[in-house]
């Protein structure tokens, strides 16, 4: 015999010899043989006069410590402590958020009940293959997120992703350093957030390290370069949760990190203060609250948007590229600060072109946002530095 314990796509398989499954006729015997001969005489009577002949199910027995050991098995790999909701607000801003999440739990005395009916079957029948569905519960947590505070930040309603691999060290600590700058941030209902006010000053003097910047038509290093992975991830996530955008402005060309992780180009958005800004506005009932996710073993950030959601769907549609050019000829320029013969790479090539979408935000049959976001990237030489010195 064979006993198929299912459960989430996976199945558990115990043989009736592993479970030294069967009957225990010495028992049994032991049984019939006690009717009558208990040492309580009117008992005894009874059973001998009144309940002739006397039917006995017999004995089926099983090793429960093999059901033990298999159940505890299937506990380890699906049970899910649940986890309860977090918040904390201090100065205006969330020092402490987790949200609240359900968990699941194998429910080991209902699984010990089904199998035995099994096993009972099996002897009754001899059938010879038996599937039995393990009854995993959900567990809810004790506090709810929309319990744990009272800005009506509830559920996650929007995520932006990217990815930067290659960035040197002082744009992944850019990265990191302004992400943090906007973690925890609370947008009101009907407030228009601001990136470059949410970041504040971006220098030397207020943490940032030197890292290529686009000024000026040109790639320099500069404080601050790696800003605007920032920016970009969180313009993704705005438009994922359906957010008016009030500005947003295109960078000059193709940067290739927002092509990064199968994105197509156009969904890009550059800041440079106070000229540049990233604005978007919260036009639902209540706060939004911002959380920040900056992976440097991985080297990609995510924006995760929490709020109340209000049944609007954000779509990103016809996205297209057209207009192809190709970049200039490498460019070469001699720098007196590296030893003759480096040859030093500084700014990277890239094709010219026109990159649009479609930003489609509805309510059931209520259009909230239908608008175009255009981008015109110049094409873009690659500069090298040669050393004189």
């Amino acid at each position: 015999m064979q006993f198929e314990l299912r459960y989430d796509g996976k199945t558990a398989t115990l043989s009736g010899t592993d479970l030294d499954l069967g009957y225990d006729a010495t028992l049994s015997a032991t049984q019939a043989f006690l009717i009558g001969r208990s040492q309580q005489w009117l008992s005894d009577i009874y059973f001998k006069v009144f309940q002739n002949p006397v039917n006995l199910a017999p004995y089926f027995r099983w090793n429960r410590s093999v059901i033990d050991s298999a159940l505890a098995d299937i506990a380890s790999q699906v049970d899910v402590p649940a986890t309860d909701a977090l918040f904390q607000f201090q100065n205006g801003k969330v020092t402490s958020f987790r949200p609240s999440a359900t968990g699941r739990s194998l429910n080991k005395d209902e699984a010990n009940v089904r199998l035995s009916q099994a096993f009972y079957t099996a002897g009754r029948t001899g059938q010879e293959r038996m599937t039995i569905l393990m009854p995993i519960e959900t567990v809810k947590p004790a506090v709810a997120t929309d319990q744990a505070n009272t800005f009506g930040v509830k559920e996650l309603i929007g995520s932006g992703y990217s990815e930067f691999a290659g960035s040197i060290a002082g744009r992944i600590h850019n990265i990191a350093l302004a992400a943090g700058r906007i973690n925890g941030i609370l947008i009101k209902p009907g407030e228009t957030f601001s990136f470059n006010d949410a970041v504040g000053d971006i220098s030397a003097a207020t943490g940032y390290q030197s890292a290529y910047i686009i000024k000026d038509g040109h790639t320099v290093l500069g404080d601050g370069g790696g800003v605007c992975q920032v920016s970009t991830t969180l313009f993704r996530a705005a438009l994922a949760a359906g957010f008016p955008i009030i500005e947003r402005h295109a960078h000059d060309y193709r940067v290739h990190y927002y092509e990064e992780g199968g994105f197509k180009p156009g969904l890009d958005a550059t800041v440079y203060g106070p000229t540049y800004d990233l604005k978007f506005k919260n036009d639902t009932a209540t706060s939004i609250l911002i959380q920040a996710k900056t992976d440097v073993a991985n080297l990609s950030l995510t924006f995760d948007l929490y709020g109340t959601g209000d049944g609007r769907r954000a779509q990103i549609l016809n996205q297209k590229l057209w207009g192809i050019t190709a970049p200039p000829p490498d460019l070469y320029q001699d720098d007196p600060t590296l030893a003759r013969g480096t040859v030093k790479q500084v700014d990277f090539s890239a094709w010219g072109a026109k990159a649009s979408f479609d930003y489609l935000v509805t309510r059931g049959s209520v259009v909230l946002q239908n608008t175009t976001f255009v981008s015109n990237y110049r094409p873009w030489q690659a500069v090298y530095l040669r050393g004189t010195l």
